[in-house]
C-alpha cells in the first residue's frame, strides 16, 4: 500500500502546484475577492473529477490482465509524466490574473470540466495506477485516491492562504525551486513507468 500512497502524494502535490486554468482562477479569485473565494475554486476538483475517475477506471479495467494494452498505457503514462516533468523543470513562476469575475466554486467547476489536463492525467497515469492499486486491494486504491486529492486540493487551498498574505508567492524563489524539485521526482516516476512498460512488452 505504501508505494501507492507515495504515488498519490507525489502526483497530488505536483498537480496541485502546476500552472493551469484552475491555479490561475484560485490566484485571481483570492487576489480580487478574498480568501474564501480562492478556497471555493480550490475545492472544484472534488465536484468535477469523480465522473472522470470512474469512467477511466471502468474503461481500462477490462484491459488490466492483458500485457500489451497495459504496456502501452505504462508507456503513454511515462511519456505524459516526462512532459509534465520537463514543464516543471522549465518553470519560472506564474503571474496571477486579477481581472477574473466573481463566481468562485462554480467558475472553478466550469474551468476544470473544460480543462483537458484531468482527462489526460486519469487516462494515462491515474487510472492505470488506480487499477494496479485495486489489484492489491481496496485499501491501496483508497490510499492512492485519498492522498492524491488531499494534496491536489490541499495545496491549492494553501496557495490561496499564502496569496491572501503575500501576493508574490507564485513568483517566489521557493515556489520555483519546489516546482523544479517536483519535476525531478516526476521524471524519476516517468522512467519507472517507461521501464515497466518495456518489461511488459518483452514479456507479453
Amino acid at each position: 500500500m505504501l508505494p501507492f500512497l507515495s504515488a498519490g502524494l507525489l502526483l497530488g502535490l505536483s498537480s496541485g502546484l502546476a500552472p493551469g486554468p484552475l491555479l490561475t482562477l484560485v490566484a485571481g479569485e483570492t487576489l480580487r475577492h478574498g480568501l474564501r473565494a480562492g478556497i471555493g475554486v480550490a475545492l472544484a476538483p472534488l465536484l468535477t473529477d469523480a465522473p472522470i475517475v470512474l469512467a477511466t477506471f471502468m474503461l481500462l479495467r477490462p484491459l488490466s490482465d492483458r500485457a500489451l494494452p497495459l504496456a502501452l498505457l505504462h508507456l503513454a503514462g511515462g511519456l505524459y509524466l516526462a512532459w509534465l516533468a520537463l514543464e516543471s523543470l522549465r518553470f519560472r513562476g506564474v503571474e496571477p490574473l486579477t481581472t477574473i469575475a466573481a463566481g468562485s466554486l462554480w467558475r472553478g467547476v466550469i474551468a476544470n470540466i473544460l480543462n483537458p489536463s484531468p482527462y489526460l492525467f486519469w487516462l494515462a497515469v491515474g487510472a492505470p495506477t488506480l487499477l494496479a492499486a485495486w489489484r492489491q486491494g481496496w485499501p491501496a486504491a483508497a490510499a492512492f485516491i485519498g492522498a492524491f486529492y488531499a494534496l491536489l486540493v490541499g495545496t491549492k487551498v494553501l496557495l490561496a492562504l499564502l496569496l491572501a498574505r503575500v501576493r508574490g508567492t507564485l513568483r517566489s524563489r521557493s515556489y520555483i525551486g519546489l516546482m523544479r524539485a517536483l519535476g525531478l521526482l516526476l521524471l524519476v516516476y516517468a522512467l519507472l513507468l517507461l521501464g515497466e512498460g518495456g518489461r511488459l512488452l518483452t514479456h507479453k
